[in-house]
């Protein structure tokens, strides 16, 4: 801004768009969160607002305004990377592009809520990974993942999500 130019709130509007265009710009698929949720009806997570200014032991001061919002946005976004994936053959290695979402249309039937229980095809007690490790082997035919890769997580977080409400009743068939 020439020095001469008065600083008003009119000129800093105008300055942070200009650096958000070149950031946006720079950073195309930056709205591929808001993208999912709209396209895949992402339920979100709860609302922990009425934690604000609420301590945490030791650990944690009290809790922020901010954290709240940091803890949401993190959430929707590895369920909605978990959205990408369930949808995708392709993220899915899947052999004969086959998704979990053809079988499973918003997660549909997968019950996360009812895990760890006694699964047939597995012969033993299964985790909800176990069962979609499963289901990657054999109707989706793609390379099983590690309970840590992060597919894994991604893929738990956006079942768990669509089945927000049920309540926890493991063991259930």
């Amino acid at each position: 801004m020439p020095a001469d130019q008065p600083k008003t709130a009119e000129n800093g509007a105008r300055i942070a768009q200009s650096l958000m265009a070149q950031w946006l710009e720079k950073n195309p698929d930056s709205g591929w969160v808001k993208e999912e949720l709209e396209k895949h009806e992402l339920k979100m997570p709860a609302d922990n607002s009425g934690l604000v200014g609420r301590g945490q032991g030791a650990t944690y001061a009290a809790i922020t305004a901010e954290d709240v919002l940091v803890w949401k946005n993190e959430t929707v976004k590895l369920a909605a990377e978990g959205s990408t994936i369930f949808h995708s053959g392709d993220k899915l290695k899947s052999q004969i592009a086959v998704s979990c979402d053809m079988c499973h249309p918003h997660a549909s039937n997968t019950h996360p809520e009812t895990y760890p229980k006694y699964q047939v095809q597995l012969g033993r007690v299964a985790l909800l990974r176990d069962m979609i490790n499963w289901c990657l082997q054999h109707p989706v035919r793609a390379p099983q993942l590690a309970a840590d890769d992060p597919k894994m997580r991604a893929l738990e977080a956006y079942i768990y999500a669509q089945r927000k409400g049920k309540e926890l009743d493991y063991g259930r068939r």
